[in-house]
């Protein structure tokens, strides 16, 4: 199995790269994004020095697919997929702000709530919570969006003081939060999972706020299983999750969380390849569809290029 970990492509038109975590995204005539999603692994704010196959395949064809069954939401950036690995969509002026909605006091929500916050940016928390309640509505906490380091808790007001979204973008942004959650929630329960949380990120392109990056993958999403939720949460049992959880657990275990001192463990062949059948599995569970690995027998660098450049040639 291969693991696509690095790109460097040429492409025509092309006038940067800026290379993510997971995802190297490729500037064409600022028009243009490719966005090629690699098989990189990220957790703790630390890449990963071993690369996951099939991994990249599973995000970009899970958000594809949500960028296309929520289209009738909200505009998003994304034109096609000429690759299972790539997506090419329109040049967007990011927001500085990620769009955090939460249905279910988990995670860092509830690390807050347990310490005594009743108030988690800006939205008043009731009292008497118990980890892994739902939230009598959903609740959206934002968080500022960092080039480096972590991002940070903002409330709406504080956001459009700062004048890092105006107040009629911030409103069509929440209106689209909701919305898009919605949708996600629906899509998930039909596969017996709940969307607990995820993240959406907006742009704005000639006067008009689209969605853009990922939507709803395992990457910027947690799901919990819907069978046995309730009497989980009765007894304070953890819940059954679809997330990279494991990976972040698998890393505790062997004593790593990027604290000084601390060295990352081996992350041999096998581990990758488990690693790999855990988001082929969540690929299934969350789109219903089974999925089909992309075998390929030369280069897979010449495949990504070659798939690209047709599609720009085509679109000319």
């Amino acid at each position: 199995m291969k693991a696509l970990t690095k790109t460097d492509f040429r492409f025509k038109g092309q006038k940067s790269v800026y290379h993510g975590k997971v995802r190297d995204v490729y500037d064409i005539n600022d028009d243009l994004l490719v966005m090629v999603a690699t098989d990189r692994i990220s957790a703790f704010d630390v890449i990963l020095p071993q690369g996951i196959p099939y991994k990249g395949q599973v995000l970009n064809q899970i958000a594809a697919k949500f960028l296309d069954i929520t289209s009738d939401i909200c505009p998003n950036w994304k034109l096609a997929t000429p690759d299972p690995m790539v997506t090419v969509g329109l040049k967007c002026e990011g927001f500085r702000v990620e769009m955090i909605i939460r249905s279910i006091l988990t995670g860092s929500a509830w690390r807050a709530y347990k310490e005594g916050c009743r108030e988690l940016c800006g939205v008043a928390l009731p009292d008497g919570m118990v980890e892994n309640q739902r939230f009598p509505e959903p609740i959206i906490t934002p968080t500022t969006k960092a080039d480096e380091g972590h991002d940070m808790n903002i409330s709406r007001e504080e956001i459009i003081a700062q004048g890092l979204v105006s107040a009629e973008d911030y409103a069509v942004m929440e209106d689209y939060t909701r919305k898009l959650f919605a949708r996600g929630q629906e899509t998930a329960a039909s596969h017996g999972l709940i969307l607990v949380d995820t993240k959406y990120e907006f742009g704005k392109r000639d006067g008009k706020v689209y969605l853009i990056d990922e939507i709803h993958t395992p990457d910027s999403s947690r799901y919990f299983y819907s069978e046995g939720y309730m009497e989980n949460l009765e007894k304070g049992l953890p819940q059954r999750q679809l997330s990279k959880e494991f990976v972040r657990q698998w890393l505790i275990d062997h004593n790593f969380m990027n604290e000084p001192g601390q060295t990352m463990p081996e992350i041999t062949e096998e581990y990758a390849a488990s690693v790999s059948d855990r988001y082929i599995e969540l690929y299934e569970h969350i789109t219903g569809e089974k999925f089909v690995k992309t075998e390929d027998e030369g280069d897979l660098l010449a495949r990504i290029e070659n798939n690209v450049n047709e599609y720009l040639a085509s679109i000319k």
